[in-house]
């Protein structure tokens, strides 16, 4: 069986922001007992990734490489007129991912003990991000 939902998450700032709570919120219930749940977010300056939930050190320190690999105002650009941040944020996005997809054990999701979702948001102001969600059993 196959059930999909879409929703919008909350706008955020700039950042690598913990997901998890607001996805399984939106998520249909009860999960499956078994089986596969795929996230995908339909922007292109955004992604989707799963990173350490504790420290949010961590969540800075991911910034501060993504701005350190993939720099604004580059003179190379060419796309520039929505934003300092737009180009990089299409590079980030292409170099993260638009999906993931974690494993449904005994009707939970099965992320390891330090394991989070994370909106990676590329841009200053991204506005809201909306989220298609498949569960497969």
């Amino acid at each position: 069986m196959t059930e999909q939902v879409e929703f919008t998450l909350r706008p955020r700032t700039r950042g690598f922001h913990l997901i998890t709570e607001e996805i399984v919120r939106h998520l249909p219930h009860p999960l499956p007992e078994k089986g596969l749940l795929n996230l995908f977010v339909k922007h292109t300056s955004c992604a989707l990734s799963i990173n350490e939930n504790a420290d949010p050190d961590v969540r800075r320190d991911m910034e501060s490489i993504y701005n350190h690999l993939v720099r604004e105002r580059e003179p190379y650009y060419c796309h520039t007129f929505e934003g300092d941040d737009d180009m990089p944020a299409h590079a980030k996005s292409s170099l993260t991912g638009v999906s993931i997809t974690i494993p449904v054990s005994r009707g939970r999701l099965n992320l390891g003990t330090w394991q989070g979702i994370y909106l990676c948001e590329f841009r200053d102001d991204g506005g809201s991000r909306r989220i298609v969600a498949t569960v497969m059993s």
